[in-house]
């Protein structure tokens, strides 16, 4: 019961591979028991498929073998603009090929040649909490955007909060980008993610190891998870609490020797507790799209200050009221009745508060509340400072 390794290159996929997405999805309800241990979900992800049978079938293994043995391959088919590229196949990701946990075999939505482009190039995977604040959505929007400019493949979980601001991010920059849905890609996607889907289509790829059908349920975000962790070279986590779930994919990174960065947040706030435990234990510490463009490229000359320190993106020409007005937003006085001072003229301030709006420095939040935003004029200063290598720069146009 384990693959042949035959394939055609125009199928994408042999016989064996297209059996254990079956086995995968026949076996699902049963994964789920063991998705609350991430690392016994690993290992039986590493069995092959006699194996996994035996640890998984219980009452159901005669069945199931049977089942398994009489699957016609021609049944399992892929769905309208999904194709599949299995372990066997030359433009299977070069990350996952060595590594006996990796999936047998991926649908892709977007195209399997696409998939190894943007799998060859430098990737970053973004993520955080699914209940995010404001600053975390901003800051993981405006990170992923500054990266994706540059040419760095961005990858997340298709899910709430931080990694669904990251994707946004990356794709109103028109970059490069890879997501995880932990379903099957045919299972209907929310409402509110279609036009986040459709986006992604036309510059990156959404992949599964599941048949497009197939439900992941619990397990399927778990599975994901390691997928991401394997593909990526460097793992930023904007903001999460200090909880399994929302470490999981930062531990399981550093578990296989992969670079590890957290942004800081405020130290009142529970939703940055994780990311300061993940600096405190030695995580690199960034502010932006170009502390993680030096970790990517640390022989790249960073742009400095007078004083030594990294440059951020300039704002020229701001007058002196806009550039106070948004440094008290920076500090965390986030409304109208926090930034106005004593004695100051309220109309001021609030007309001060709509001409940063309009120029895209600032944005709205929950209750109003003001958040401050990177434009795109003011990352290309940071997207120029680290030029992508001229085959990443081909490779991510025309695709």
């Amino acid at each position: 019961m384990s693959s042949s390794g035959t394939v055609h290159e125009a199928l994408g996929a042999c016989a064996g591979c297209r059996r254990r997405s079956w086995l995968l999805s026949a076996l699902s309800v049963l994964l789920d028991f063991r998705a609350q241990d991430r690392a016994r979900l690993d290992e039986l992800l590493s069995l092959d498929d006699r194996d996994l049978l035996r640890s998984l079938g219980g009452r159901r293994q005669s069945e199931l073998s049977a089942r398994y043995e009489a699957l016609s391959t021609e049944q399992i088919a892929e769905a309208p603009g999904v194709e599949a590229v299995c372990r066997h196949h030359s433009l299977y990701p070069r990350a996952l090929r060595d590594d006996p946990a990796s999936p047998w075999m991926l649908h892709v939505a977007g195209g399997r040649r696409r998939l190894a482009l943007l799998a060859g190039a430098p990737v970053v995977a973004i993520t955080g909490s699914r209940r995010a604040s404001d600053y975390g959505v901003e800051m993981a929007h405006t990170l992923a955007r500054g990266l994706a400019a540059s040419g760095v493949t961005v990858i997340c979980e298709l899910a709430d909060g931080i990694a669904s601001a990251a994707l946004a991010g990356a794709l109103e920059a028109g970059g490069p980008a890879l997501a995880l849905p932990g379903n099957g890609l045919g299972v209907r996607w929310p409402t509110t993610k279609r036009p986040l889907y459709a986006s992604l289509l036309r510059s990156g790829c959404a992949l599964s190891e599941l048949p497009h059908d197939c439900r992941g349920r619990r397990w399927g975000a778990v599975a994901g998870e390691r997928i991401v962790a394997r593909l990526a070279g460097l793992v930023v986590v904007v903001e999460a609490e200090e909880k399994p779930e929302e470490m999981a994919l930062a531990r399981a990174a550093g578990a296989r020797g992969k670079t590890v960065a957290a942004m800081p947040g405020r130290l009142t706030s529970p939703l940055s507790s994780g990311t300061h435990a993940l600096l405190v234990d030695g995580a690199r510490l960034v502010r932006g799209a170009q502390d993680v463009l030096d970790l990517l490229y640390p022989l790249a000359p960073a742009r400095r200050s007078s004083r030594g320190a990294v440059a951020e993106p300039g704002i020229p020409g701001l007058e002196p009221m806009l550039a106070r007005i948004l440094a008290l937003v920076g500090t965390g006085r986030d409304t109208p009745d926090r930034l106005i001072e004593p004695g100051e003229d309220p109309a001021k301030a609030l007309l001060a508060l709509s001409e940063l709006e309009l120029m895209g420095l600032l944005g709205r939040g929950a209750g109003g509340r003001y958040v401050p935003r990177h434009p795109a004029w003011a990352l290309e200063g940071a997207a120029g400072t680290h030029a992508a290598p001229d085959t990443l720069t081909a490779a991510t146009q025309g695709i």
